[in-house]
């Protein structure tokens, strides 16, 4: 989906996505002291605005302008005198290059593009991790199409722990955990799980 195909989805009256964090956002960075972070494709900013709320400085980079507004607008609901911990960017990770080495936690929660696109984003997005600091990526695994739940329908844009393993291979980075995780999801048939791609990497 393009930009305008997201303006058009986060146009409606609710969230699209929850307004916590991410669970594994939430596991990773729950006990890091507070920093500066970097969220791509932060759609709605529910990871970024719970970093802030935690004491971080985040930068978050979306290409939907009509997300980034609700970001804003949740930031200054829920930061109050704080919102400006959350700098918002409206941009295309096409073409996104981040400050080298410069972000202590840098977060890709479900960015589902094809195999170039991605691994163009996950290269730049370990290049701005800050010595010491961690990358985590969070997508869709390919193996959710036939055994999990939810998500995208397209193999295309599904991929492996590996295959983020392998993008951001050359970049620095030591790869702590690469691995599938699974989640549970209500749905109207009951509880189901859902399969994710996990990567966590840190710089040295």
């Amino acid at each position: 989906m393009d930009s305008a195909g997201w303006d058009r989805r986060y146009a409606g009256h609710e969230l699209v996505w929850s307004a916590g964090p991410n669970r594994w956002v939430e596991e990773v960075a729950a006990d890091l002291p507070a920093g500066t972070a970097l969220d791509l494709a932060a759609g709605e900013g529910r990871n970024a605005l719970w970093l802030a709320e935690r004491g971080w400085e985040v930068t978050a980079v979306d290409f939907s302008a009509v997300g980034l507004e609700r970001a804003r607008s949740l930031a200054a609901r829920r930061l109050g005198e704080h919102a400006g911990r959350v700098r918002l960017v409206e941009a295309d990770l096409r073409e996104y290059t981040p400050a080298r080495q410069a972000a202590d936690l840098v977060i890709v929660a479900y960015l589902q593009v094809g195999e170039q696109v991605r691994r163009h984003a996950l290269r730049a997005a370990a290049e701005a991790v800050a010595p010491g600091g961690l990358l985590l990526v969070v997508g869709h695994d390919s193996d959710n199409l036939a055994h999990g739940v939810g998500g995208p329908q397209d193999p295309a844009v599904l991929y492996t722990a590996q295959d983020a393993a392998s993008d951001i291979a050359g970049t620095g980075l030591q790869v702590l955990r690469a691995e599938p995780r699974t989640r549970e999801v209500v749905t109207d048939e009951g509880p189901r799980s859902a399969i994710d791609a996990f990567l966590l990497a840190r710089r040295q």
